[in-house]
Order: C-alpha cells, then sequence, then structure tokens
C-alpha cells in the first residue's frame, strides 16, 4: 500500500485548515543537523579551552581579600565623629548601639577621605609584562610618586617609570591623549589650561621634580627596598571623590555572631598587600581620631566643670558666712526639740534637687552649643547625667550636614532645590536631637516638682518652730543645697579627670590583617572557563537553531508526510548522472530501483480499471525535478514492455527535446495550432515502447492551447494507443494549467525536491486534495541525500542500501564516521 493512502481522516474544518501548514520546529531534523555539523562544536570545544586558558594565565586579575577583626567598647559616639553623609541608624540592636555607628562610620565617606589624602591613596602602581598587567602595593615598588598637590594634574594618564642605572628613571608617557581638563586636588575640582604638546620623555633622578603642563611629581626612595624587581612602574592618578568610592564599594563590616560588639572588617582588592595595608592603617587611623574626639570632649567638660565649681565656690563660702553669723551672733546653734528625722529628709531631698538643677545647667549647655552650631564647645552629656547613642549621632549628624551646607553653598543658590534638600536634612536631624533633650527636660522637671512636693509636705513639720528659728534652718538648709550641688560637681569632674588620665582608644584590635599567602577569591576561573567553552559551543547550536526556525524549505520526509497527508509514492536519490536518463544509463543505480519502485506503486492510485492511462506530473515551481521524473518514470515503463508516450505539455519551458537528442522544430505546439499532424510530433527513442511528443516552439498563448478541445481530443486519441501517457505538465505554483490537465488524467504526481521546495507552496495543492477538487495524487520526494539518513520507515525503492554491494554506488560508498564507531561498538560487545 501506499503510505497515507488509506488512512482514516475525518475531514472537519479545523483539522483542513491544518493541511499544508508545517510546525514552526522541527526537533528530529534539528538534531539531525546538529549531529551532521558535530565538528563545529568539537572546534568551539578546542577553541573555547584555548581561550579559556589564555584568558586565566594573561587576562584574569584575582581579586584577594582580607580581613581584621576588633573589639568596640560601650559608649564610643563621639560629637566629633567625622561623616558627611547622613546615617540611617538601627538601634536597640541586643545594646550594640555603638558597633552599629562605628560600622556607619568606617564606611563613610569622610573617614575614608581623610585616608585617601592622609595616605595618598589616589595615586595607584601597577607593572605590565608581555600581556598582563599586574596591581602593586604602594610598598611594592622601589620609588613613591609624590605629587605637588597645587599643580593641576591629569588624571588616568599612564605615567610609566622605567629604572635605568644609579638612582635614575625614564619616565614615559603615552604618545596620545593628554588632556587640556586637569584635576585640582586643592579644590578636588577639574580645571581646563591652554592646549600644549605632548610632553617629552624625560630621565629624572629620585627627588627630583618632573615639570609638564599636565603633571608635576617627583620620585621618593622607597625605605624598604623590594624584594621583586620590576621592569617597569606604572603610576596613574584618580580623584579623591573616585578613590574614596573605590575603598567604600570593596570594604565589609559585619558583627561576630555570637559577641556583637566584635567588628571584622574586610578589604577586597587586586593586590593582597594593598588589603592588608589598607585595613590596618584605616583602622590605626580611626583610633587615633576616636582618641583625640574623645580627649576633646573631655577637656571641653573638665572647663566647664571648673567653672561652675569656681562659681558653686562662692557660693557655698557665702552660705557658710551667713550660717557662722547666725550661730554667733543669734545663737541658734542648738534648737531644742529639732525634728531630726524631717530636717534629714529635707536634707536628702535638697541634695537631690541640687544634683539635678546641675544636670540641668549641663543640659543647657549643650543645648546652646546646639543651637548655637558651636559644636566644637560641646560638653559630654555625662555632665548631663545621661549617654544617649541616638542624641549623640544626630549631632554629629547635624555637625556634618552644617558643613555639607557651606561646602554647597559656594556652589548653589539658597532658593535651588539641592539647598533645600540639605535643609531639609538638617531640620530632621535638629528634630532628632532636640526631641532627645526635650526627653531629659521633661524628666528632669517632673522630678524637680516630685521633690518640691515633698519638701512642701516636711515643711509643714516645722511650721511650729519659731521664726528665727525657721531662718536658721532656711540658712541651713540653703548651705547644704549648696555644698550638695558643690560635691556632685566635684564628683563628675573627679569622673572627667579619671577618664582623661586613663583614656584610651575604644577600639581594640583583635587580629590585625596580615598576609598568610590567603588565596585569591576572584575571579571564579572554573565558571569563567565554563563560560567560556559553553558560550563557544552554543554558538554553533545557536545558528543551527535560528537556521531552523528561519528554514523554510522541505527537508523532512515524515514532516512533509504529516502536514500534507497526501499518500507518497516513492523517494528518489540524488542524480549523479550527467542527463536526466538515469534508468537508460544506470539501470543498477538505486535512483533507477527507485524509479521501478514509483512504477509499481502507481498503481495503487485509483485509474480506469484499476490501471492509470494518463499520469500527470507537477510541481510546485520549476527546477524541482518534474521533468526528470517524467522522462525516467517513462523510460521504466517503456522498458517494462508498457507501450509509453511522454508528453512535453510544459509549452512555456521546454526541455525533453534534449536529452534524447530530438529537434524540437515540430511538436505539441504545433500540433494544437493545426499546423502539422499527430505522427509528425511523435518521436522514438532507443527504448522500442518508448515514444516522445516534445512541446514544440514556445507560443504566445500556451494556456489556451492546453485547455482547448484538440488538446483533449489529443490525450483521447493517444490513449488508444498507448498503455500508459506521462505528462510533463507546466508547476501549478507559478500557472494554473496542471490543474485543469488534471481534470482528464487518472493519476497525478506531484513531485517535492528535498531542501529546495517551499514548505508554503504545499498550502494550495494540499487543500485542493482534502477538499476533493484533485484525486489520485501521490507525492514524489526528489533530489533525497541518503547521507543525511533516510528519515522514513517504508522499503518503496527510497534509495536504501548503499554499502550492501547491491546497487552500482556501491564501489564508492563508504560509511559516515558515527556508523563506522556504531559497528565497531557493537562489534566489541557482540563477542563472545
Amino acid at each position: 500500500m501506499i503510505p497515507g493512502k488509506n488512512e482514516a481522516l475525518e475531514k472537519n474544518d479545523s483539522q483542513k485548515e491544518k493541511y499544508g501548514s508545517f510546525s514552526l520546529f522541527d526537533i528530529e531534523h534539528f538534531l539531525r543537523r546538529v549531529l551532521k555539523n558535530w565538528y563545529w562544536f568539537v572546534l568551539m570545544l578546542f577553541m573555547g579551552y584555548a581561550l579559556s586558558w589564555i584568558y586565566a594565565k594573561y587576562y584574569a586579575q584575582n581579586i584577594y581579600a582580607s580581613d581584621l577583626s576588633l573589639s568596640v567598647s560601650n559608649n564610643t559616639a563621639s560629637y566629633f565623629t567625622p561623616t558627611n553623609q547622613s546615617f540611617n541608624f538601627i538601634w536597640g540592636q541586643g545594646g550594640n548601639q555603638d558597633g552599629v555607628y562605628l560600622k556607619k562610620l568606617l564606611l563613610s565617606r569622610s573617614h575614608n577621605e581623610y585616608l585617601v589624602k592622609e595616605l595618598d591613596l589616589f595615586v595607584n602602581y601597577s607593572t605590565k609584562g608581555v600581556i598582563k598587567s599586574t596591581y602593586l602595593d604602594k610598598d611594592d615598588s622601589p620609588v613613591f610618586l609624590q605629587i605637588d598637590k597645587s599643580h593641576p594634574q591629569q588624571l588616568s594618564y599612564p605615567i610609566t617609570l622605567i629604572p635605568k642605572s644609579g638612582n635614575t628613571y625614564e619616565v614615559v608617557l603615552p604618545d596620545e591623549g593628554q588632556s587640556t581638563n586637569l584635576y585640582s586636588y586643592v579644590a578636588e575640582g577639574f580645571v581646563n589650561i591652554n592646549p600644549y604638546e605632548r610632553p617629552a620623555n624625560k630621565i629624572i633622578k629620585i627627588g627630583e621634580w618632573y615639570n609638564s603642563p599636565n603633571l608635576r611629581f617627583r620620585l621618593i626612595a622607597n625605605p624598604v627596598m623590594p624584594k621583586i624587581q620590576f621592569t617597569n612602574i606604572i603610576v596613574n592618578l584618580n580623584s579623591v571623590n573616585q578613590s574614596v568610592n573605590d575603598i567604600v564599594s570593596t570594604v565589609g563590616v559585619e558583627f561576630d555572631k555570637e559577641i556583637n560588639t566584635i567588628m571584622i572588617i574586610t578589604k577586597k582588592g587586586y593586590n593582597l598587600n594593598s588589603t592588608v595595608n589598607f585595613l590596618n592603617k584605616s583602622v590605626s587611623e580611626l583610633q587615633k581620631k576616636r582618641l583625640a574626639d574623645k580627649l576633646t570632649v573631655d577637656r571641653n567638660t573638665a572647663v566647664y566643670l571648673q567653672g561652675n565649681l569656681n562659681t558653686i565656690r562662692k557660693k557655698l563660702d557665702s552660705s557658710a558666712n551667713l550660717l557662722n553669723y547666725m550661730k554667733t551672733t543669734e545663737k541658734l546653734y542648738d534648737i531644742k526639740d529639732r525634728d531630726e528625722k524631717s530636717l534629714t529628709r529635707i536634707k536628702e531631698l535638697e541634695a537631690k534637687k541640687a544634683d539635678i538643677e546641675s544636670k540641668l545647667s549641663s543640659l543647657n549647655m549643650i543645648k546652646q552649643s546646639l543651637e548655637s552650631q558651636n559644636f566644637d564647645k560641646m560638653i559630654s552629656t555625662n555632665a548631663a547625667g545621661f549617654q544617649d547613642g541616638l542624641f549623640t549621632a544626630s549631632v554629629s549628624e547635624l555637625k556634618a550636614l552644617y558643613l555639607k551646607k557651606r561646602e554647597m553653598a559656594t556652589i548653589y543658590t539658597p532658593n535651588s532645590e539641592p539647598m533645600k534638600e540639605i535643609d531639609r536634612l538638617i531640620n530632621e536631624a535638629k528634630m532628632g536631637s532636640t526631641g532627645s533633650l526635650r526627653t531629659y527636660y521633661n524628666t528632669y522637671y517632673n522630678e524637680i516638682n516630685r521633690i518640691n512636693n515633698e519638701v512642701a509636705n516636711a515643711n509643714s513639720d516645722l511650721d511650729s518652730y519659731p521664726e528665727k528659728q525657721r531662718k536658721y534652718l532656711d540658712a541651713e538648709r540653703g548651705y547644704n543645697m549648696i555644698e550638695a550641688t558643690y560635691n556632685s560637681l566635684l564628683g563628675r569632674q573627679n569622673e572627667t579627670q579619671m577618664r582623661m588620665a586613663t583614656n584610651q582608644s575604644d577600639i581594640s584590635v583583635i587580629d590585625p590583617a596580615k598576609n598568610v599567602g590567603q588565596p585569591p577569591i576572584g575571579p571564579n576561573i572554573k565558571a569563567a572557563k565554563a563560560g567560556i567553552i559553553g558560550g563557544l559551543l552554543i554558538l554553533p547550536l545557536l545558528f543551527i537553531l535560528v537556521g531552523e526556525f528561519l528554514d523554510s524549505k522541505i527537508r523532512n520526509i515524515k514532516e512533509l508526510l504529516n502536514a500534507t497527508r497526501i499518500p507518497l509514492l516513492g523517494v528518489i536519490g540524488n542524480n549523479t548522472n550527467e542527463n536526466m536518463l538515469t534508468v537508460l544509463d544506470q539501470p543498477k543505480s538505486s535512483v533507477a530501483e527507485a524509479f521501478r519502485g514509483i512504477r509499481a506503486n502507481v498503481r495503487f492510485l485509483s485509474g480506469e480499471n484499476g490501471k492509470s492511462k494518463v499520469i500527470l506530473v507537477t510541481s510546485s515551481i520549476g527546477g524541482e525535478g518534474k521533468t526528470y521524473v517524467s522522462i525516467n518514470l517513462a523510460s521504466v515503463l517503456g522498458l517494462s514492455d508498457k507501450k509509453t508516450i511522454l508528453l512535453g505539455m510544459d509549452l512555456r519551458k521546454p526541455k525533453i527535446f534534449g536529452d534524447f537528442q530530438i529537434d524540437n522544430k515540430y511538436g505539441i505546439s504545433n500540433y494544437l495550432t493545426g499546423e502539422v499532424e499527430i505522427d509528425q510530433i511523435i518521436n522514438k527513442t532507443r527504448i522500442p515502447n518508448l515514444d516522445v511528443a516534445t512541446s514544440g516552439p514556445i507560443p504566445p498563448n500556451p494556456s489556451e492551447l492546453l485547455m482547448s478541445e484538440r488538446n483533449i481530443k489529443f490525450i483521447e486519441d493517444l490513449k488508444e494507443r498507448y498503455d500508459f501517457i506521462i505528462i510533463d505538465s507546466p508547476p501549478v505554483g507559478l500557472v494554473a494549467d496542471s490543474y485543469e490537465l488534471m481534470k482528464y488524467s487518472d493519476a497525478n504526481m506531484y513531485v517535492v525536491r528535498h531542501e529546495y521546495t517551499e514548505k508554503y507552496m504545499l498550502k494550495m495543492i494540499s487543500e485542493k486534495y482534502h477538499n476533493g477538487e484533485i484525486e489520485h495524487l501521490g507525492l514524489v520526494y526528489n533530489d533525497y541525500n541518503t547521507k543525511q539518513g533516510y528519515g522514513y520507515g517504508y522499503g518503496y525503492g527510497y534509495g536504501y542500501g548503499y554499502g550492501y554491494g547491491y546497487f552500482d554506488e556501491d564501489k564508492n560508498y563508504k560509511e559516515p564516521l558515527l556508523i563506522r564507531i556504531r559497528n565497531k561498538v557493537q562489534s566489541i560487545f557482540n563477542k563472545k
């Protein structure tokens, strides 16, 4: 049976719409193309391995990390903490407010800007080999580059220092790239200068200034000579802002999970020594700065307390004189029946009141400094009897915002958006600081009111005393209150002096950063190699995938049959003959056998008395092999003792005469116009039972001639003379002539050429077939390349059998590599 011929199809509307519609993606054909192009994947694999090896050896810049752990004491917050950014604090983390504050400080711009300026971290060192550049730590370089900060400098302009004899170096600058836009390290901004010629290379001694319009620097010898000698040192300058941003982006601060007062600071960089030195220097400078800040606050507090003590001392002396006068003059030092219990209670209450009023005085001093923006005179909150990290942080933030505002005032107008934003931040910081102070004011005032009420109740017990005695008691209470205030101030002064005497940094290093040969943390070389190799392997896969999606050619027999549901008559292999007479010239070839299979399958197409008399061969467009199929099918029929005639009815493009070496002077076009008789156009061939009628000269009206009654009668007359009539008709994708001729044919062959016919061209023929407009239709798949695999499981002369010594092609046949490998593996496992 013919594949697909007798399949029961329910031709509803939804199914009819699918006929001739191919799937967007053919997974089977895609996999075949992948296997066919296996050598590209092997090539990409080797190329990817080579590129990844070159990348890892010559281009990958290792990233190192070092860490430092330190312990943070409580109450480390300071008004003088350097910061130029707004902090958003997370308070109440297990009492570790100071640690959170210090973390913000370590990541703050002002701290890192201080380090950049103090340690010249805007100068970057590296060295370059034949291919790869390596970043250096400053201490790795035999010389340090010291710039003249008062002179504008060009940034990102490589300065190459080449060692020469003695203590001299050749300064080599790039051949081009000199800029008139230079950076001022004083103003921390860019300035423009007049154009200038490229500075010449120059040999300078250590300590000698190099001068050019865009650079001014000198070399300082490294006091510790590095162990490694470099053939060149490359120096690049960065702006302060860029250097700070680079540092902040590579510093991380975390807290120990078990002890939250221990901080772990991590620094990443291209040079391990640089990360180690930075961390140690950063923490060292932070310790010094924090200690100086604490000493400044304590000194201010000591001065403030001493001033208050001097004032209170005078009041205490005056009160003592008054009390002694009353004792000696009024003789009131011995009062009978004194209520010692009430007097003792009043003395205790008034001592507490005196201490609170002293704290209120310190609180007023803090408030006054805050409102007057006199932060450098701020005293410690200890003098006011409280410690509040939130208040301290808000004061520090407010101080930084005022400094920032003064800087911005030189650039922006008062009503500009940036100035409005900084004012908004200042107001928020003010509300935070004043809100904290207001809380303590309310607490102290409430406490004083409570004490006053208790004192008033205690005084009611003393109303029975005579007036003179009450005056003495009032003087005694006044003296006690002043004495209590003095003692309170004296105690806080002693605390302050003790802190000043024993003051030390609230930051203690547990484990300093060290170079212990830590391996690089990045880049991930294995992942990079996998990415490079995988990316290159994906390239041919993507090309094949895109080609598969964009491919509109027929390449798969199974897909063709599923889409069209038209019976398949046979598959014709690739024609290796020089002409179209394959059956005659190569009768033992697989292609000739395929045509014999088609001859056998034609009988399954319905015809008169079960025998097809008129067989029409057509295709979508020219070049698909319909003439080739017509010639060889006619040859097969003629060789099988069937009287056969081949009609060249493609009047627009005659072809048949050339292969049979027939004169095309007279043909079917001449007969249809009445110029000649039927016997004059019939030509004999070297096959006794095969005659040929060529198309003849190209007429001006081929469609009218083919549809004429004379042509129909012509076919009917031939049916009386011949067993089979093979019609080589015009392609249906270009003209409609073949559709009309199909009305008079007993079987119709539609030729589809492998990797040539467009998929969309089969839409019309499929619809007409399933709509019943065309009957007795079968497909012939032409020019199929057997080396690609057969792709269909029916044995109807499809050209299979290579390698079995059956066809002529076997003498030149060589099995594909994958088949040879498969057979070899099978032979190994089949051994007994």
